[in-house]
This record gives C-alpha cells, sequence and structure tokens, in this order.
C-alpha cells in the first residue's frame, strides 16, 4: 500500500469514511482539511432523486447567498440608455447594448453574469450558440430576465446564484471560500439547501435528497446528513 502524503494523513486523521457529518460540522471540517495556500471555494454536491429528463422533475432555481459568495462576479447589463445610470450606480462592470452585442458576436465573453430586459432578448437570440454553452444566456426563471436591471444586479454583486440540476440528478455550487467563518460557510449552505428543498417538483418520488457533500477546491469531499438540513 502507497504511503499517505502529510495532507493525506491529515484528511484521514479527521474525515471519518463513510460517516455522514451534520452540516454544521461539515462547515467546521472543510476548512481543518484544506492545504491549499490560496483562498479555495467552498462547492457542495447535492444528489437529488429526480429523473431531469422529465420536465416536471427539472429543479432550478436562485438564492441569495448571506454572506455572498466571496468571488468577484463580473455583470454585464445589456439594456436601453434609460437604464444605464442606474445600472452602473448598482456595480455593473459593462453596461450598453449595440456595442456589446457586436463584441459578442466576435467571441467576447469575458464576463460571470449577463443581465438584460425583456425588450433586448430579441437582440440576444443570434447569440445563443456563443452564450448557451458558457451558460451566459438571461433567463427569466434565474432573475437576469427583468425590467429592474439595476435591482437584478445588485443582487448579483451581493451573492445571488442560480443553480440547475444536471443531467446526472446532480446540483452544485459554490457557496463561498475557505477564508469566511464556519457560521458563514453553514449560513450560505443552509440557505442554499433549504432553497432546493422548497424546490422539490411534486412528481419526484421516494428520497429526494440523496446525498450532500461539501468539499473546497482540490479537498475530499465530506458526507453530510441530509437529516440535519431539513
Amino acid at each position: 500500500m502507497s504511503k499517505l502524503t502529510k495532507n493525506q494523513k491529515l484528511v484521514a486523521d479527521k474525515v471519518e469514511a463513510g460517516k455522514a457529518y451534520s452540516l454544521k460540522e461539515a462547515a467546521e471540517l472543510v476548512k481543518e482539511i484544506t492545504t491549499t495556500k490560496f483562498d479555495a471555494s467552498v462547492d457542495i454536491d447535492v444528489r437529488l432523486g429526480v429523473d431531469p429528463r422529465k420536465a416536471n422533475q427539472m429543479v432550478r432555481g436562485v438564492v441569495s447567498l448571506p454572506n455572498g459568495t466571496g468571488k468577484v462576479t463580473r455583470v454585464l447589463a445589456l439594456c436601453t440608455p434609460d437604464q444605464e445610470a442606474a445600472a452602473k450606480e448598482a456595480g455593473a462592470d459593462h453596461v450598453g447594448l449595440d456595442e456589446y452585442i457586436e463584441k459578442i458576436k466576435q467571441g467576447w465573453t469575458d464576463v460571470d453574469v449577463i443581465i438584460t430586459m425583456p425588450s433586448c432578448m430579441g437582440k440576444l437570440g443570434p447569440l445563443g450558440r456563443v452564450l448557451g454553452p458558457r451558460g451566459l444566456m438571461p433567463n427569466p426563471k434565474s432573475g437576469t430576465v427583468t425590467m429592474d436591471v439595476a435591482k437584478a444586479v445588485k443582487e448579483v454583486k451581493q451573492g445571488k446564484i442560480d443553480f440547475k440540476v444536471d443531467k446526472a440528478g446532480i446540483v452544485h455550487a459554490s457557496i463561498g471560500k475557505v477564508s469566511f467563518t464556519p457560521e458563514q460557510i453553514f449560513e450560505n449552505a443552509k440557505e442554499f439547501l433549504q432553497t432546493i428543498i422548497k424546490l422539490k417538483p411534486a412528481a419526484a418520488k421516494g428520497t429526494y435528497m440523496k446525498s450532500v457533500f461539501i468539499s473546497s477546491t482540490m479537498s475530499a469531499g465530506i458526507k453530510v446528513d441530509p437529516k440535519s438540513v431539513e
């Protein structure tokens, strides 16, 4: 058997294989087992008892994390001139319309979130091939197509994220940074998980939240007892 590295031994000493920890315990452990020199992201993975291929079992939503994400989110507001000043004041990194649509057509996608207005969506249609695969296409369900662009920009800057179950029935999201306190990680994780519980489709049968794991960039996953959330 190969010898464990110093970091692997640290994890083995602190995380019991197969044990399901409470959400509070996991929030503390994820800080203890992270050994990266940079401020790693804290991620959460939730396996759901749904069939995402069926429209009535799709789980998608938005959540405002009480302590933000810890990340700098670059926001592009595609809006009419009357909304530009408010969008800039709310913290949008880029504001405009036609000039940015032309830039995107040429391959520019140096942003994390695009927010626009219903009246501008017609102009974004041809950009689907560029924006779709990158997850940047605005969508009313995620709150990125709205009449109040400034409010949407402010919410994203403060820690609002959107999420969607993937083909394997797993929801994945980043909910903070290792530099957060255990309490901040716990609060963000709890808000995220409770939002998923509220979104349980009526058509989903059996166990809804099958497994929950918390990890940081390059750390081992910590199994969370779903009952500690509900």
